[in-house]
């Protein structure tokens, strides 16, 4: 599976991606745990896992689709998080 890490990313925005993409995205935490994004459940497990110390940390995304790895690079090189 292709992986794509992103950092300091905006999570509304980067919500609207998710729901676009056509294949599983899982997201792959510090203890080697995959969870899969597109379930709203793990969006809430993964969405906290990325929040450290009030700031939005690197996560590492694994995705099935290889349009959704692009679409998620896309989204990490021209949607930065805006302070």
């Amino acid at each position: 599976m292709a992986q794509v890490n992103v950092n300091d990313i905006d999570l509304k925005e980067f919500n609207k991606v998710l729901t676009s993409c056509k294949g599983d995205v899982f997201m792959v935490t510090k203890e080697g745990d995959r969870l899969n994004l597109k379930s709203k459940l793990c969006q809430l497990i993964g969405f906290t896992n990325l929040i450290e110390g009030g700031h939005i940390a690197n996560a590492t995304l694994e995705c099935t689709d290889p349009e959704d790895h692009v679409r998620l690079l896309r989204f990490g090189l021209f949607h930065p998080h805006e302070e």
